[in-house]
């Protein structure tokens, strides 16, 4: 595979956003992407838990079982080339693929793969939940997790079904990294996560060469990966905001993908070259109400909100094409989704409701939204048909990053926002949207209940764990479909549309996956013609 000429690379990462005319033709050998990125706030997989960053982390690192390009429904083997499981015992015993080498030219070793997950539970940053769920523990992790020869034996504690297991294992912080590279960078005992969320020390299909936060990402393809090197020698994701830029840059040929199009924008692509593909998502967008905030306690205000969404209007107009009208979290398409969607736009109905209740109006809220579309236009929308009933919005837009922070903070109102699962398991959705077990200030949760600061009744959080320990799987659904029902009939967080992602690119560019979720955005079969 050729390298690139740093002439040409400079060429590139120098492409002006306001004059696209400038510069009409992506190189043959990288792939150009057009991405609002800003929602970036880490890309050490320890730390990383943004959509953007877990794009980057699936494309930079492996994990020993994954979800790959060739088939993103399929569990399939990566860094281990088979595994052994003893249920009773609750042991894995999985054996390592041979020659694989990180992009420091260090080979794999099991140690990497106790390293990786020690790693994560002892630092304990935002995504550290998936992998403690096992009953690990910085005192037991090196216990529970050993190697021996080119074998990594891995322990857990619950009543787990293996295949719940095996999806923790496949999720963005079981990704493997280089240990001997990561600790020549660590700095007072941050075990490398300063250099991490600046650098990649993965076995992926691409390296990352750059990132500029909200600014650019460039990685360059692996030829050595074990599951077939890249066709292409390296991808460019420009940070372009605003899209409108991102459609012209893809009209002129100065990109080969738009990421961030509107549905008028799709609609007004003249078909001259490129094409509109459309990927069914598992996120679900929402609407929540912090639970700190008095005036948004009632639940006869959950239930009026629940009317006051004009779900139909926006997916025919501002989101036509972007989501489906979706009431329950855990994505349709999956098994054990509630489909039933009940609520409808009827602001008499939400008006009966708050005066029977006795809710003392007008309210006015600030609501928190990303300041990209289509969410901007979300939100003005929903300040239209909520003032119907005399809920007031203040729109309060920032960065992707700004807006995550204060709702991990606790320090909103109102929230705009979506959620897609951690790891392909509904639990992963339930605990996000029906389990708060301790709703105190400093128990920080990454679930959406926790950082509404909705203390979730006793009865659901019970629910939660016995579906999560649920061996017939038959009964698992029953439990997750009632969970669904009673999140979707009474909480604070209003649950309205499923994504459906639309991305435009340039008919020269083929093999571009983009699965269920942000984590099988993959790069590494892409070609251009």
């Amino acid at each position: 595979m050729k390298l690139l000429k740093p002439a040409l690379l400079a060429a590139v990462m120098a492409l002006p956003l306001a004059t696209p005319a400038a510069y009409a033709e992506t190189p043959p050998e990288l792939l150009v992407v057009a991405q609002n990125i800003d929602d970036i706030v880490a890309i050490d997989p320890a730390q990383a838990y943004e959509f953007t960053s877990g794009e980057l982390v699936t494309n930079t690192y492996d994990r020993l079982v994954q979800y790959d390009a060739e088939d993103t429904t399929v569990l399939a083997p990566g860094l281990a080339t088979a595994w052994e499981i003893d249920a009773e015992a609750k042991t894995i015993l999985f054996t390592l693929r041979d020659g694989v080498t990180f992009q420091s030219g260090n080979p794999l070793r099991a140690e990497d793969v106790v390293f990786s997950f020690a790693r994560v539970v002892d630092l304990n940053l935002t995504p550290a939940f998936i992998l403690t769920q096992l009953g690990w523990t910085p005192e037991n992790v090196r216990e529970m997790v050993t190697a021996e020869g080119n074998t990594v034996t891995v322990r857990y504690d619950g009543d787990f079904s293996p295949a719940f297991v095996m999806n923790v294992l496949a999720a963005r912080p079981a990704s493997v990294v280089d240990e001997l590279t990561v600790m020549e960078h660590e700095m007072d005992g941050d075990m490398g996560n300063a250099w991490l969320n600046a650098n990649t020390a993965g076995s992926g299909p691409f390296s990352l060469a750059a990132f500029r936060p909200a600014e650019l990402i460039r990685m360059d393809a692996n030829p050595d990966y074990f599951n077939g090197g890249p066709a292409i020698e390296g991808v460019i994701i420009r940070h372009v905001a605003e899209a409108a830029t991102q459609q012209l840059l893809l009209e002129s040929g100065d990109v080969d993908i738009a990421r961030n199009l509107t549905p008028d924008q799709i609609a007004s692509l003249d078909g001259d070259g490129v094409r509109v593909e459309t990927f069914p998502q598992a996120a679900v967008h929402f609407l929540s109400f912090n639970q700190a905030v008095d005036s948004l306690t009632p639940p006869a205000f959950w239930e009026a909100a629940r009317y006051l969404v004009d779900y139909e209007g926006m997916t025919s107009s501002i989101i036509a094409g972007q989501m489906e009208v979706h009431q329950a979290f855990w994505p349709e398409g999956f098994p054990g989704a509630l489909t039933d969607t009940p609520y409808t736009y009827d602001p008499e109905r939400a008006r009966e409701i708050l005066e029977e209740a006795g809710v003392e109006l007008p309210i006015t809220v600030t609501l928190e939204v990303i300041n990209a579309a289509p969410f901007t236009d979300m939100a003005q929308s929903i300040q239209a048909s909520f003032a119907e009933a005399g809920i007031n919005f203040e729109i309060l837009p920032g960065t992707g990053s700004q807006v995550i922070t204060k709702y991990r903070e606790r320090s909103h109102e109102a929230m705009l926002l979506y959620w897609g699962p951690d790891f392909m398991d509904p639990h992963s959705n339930a605990k996000a949207f029906a389990y708060n077990s301790n709703n105190d200030q400093d128990a920080y949760a990454a679930t959406t209940t926790w950082r509404n600061s909705w203390a979730v009744p006793e009865e659901m959080n019970e629910m939660t764990i016995a579906a999560l320990v649920e061996p017939d799987p038959a009964a698992r659904e029953e439990i997750y479909l009632d969970l669904q029902r009673r999140v979707q009939e009474s909480s604070p967080i209003v649950i309205m549309f499923q994504a459906s992602y639309q991305v435009a690119m340039s008919d020269a560019v083929s093999g571009y996956v983009n699965g269920a979720t942000s984590d099988f955005v993959f790069y590494r079969l892409v070609e251009k013609s």
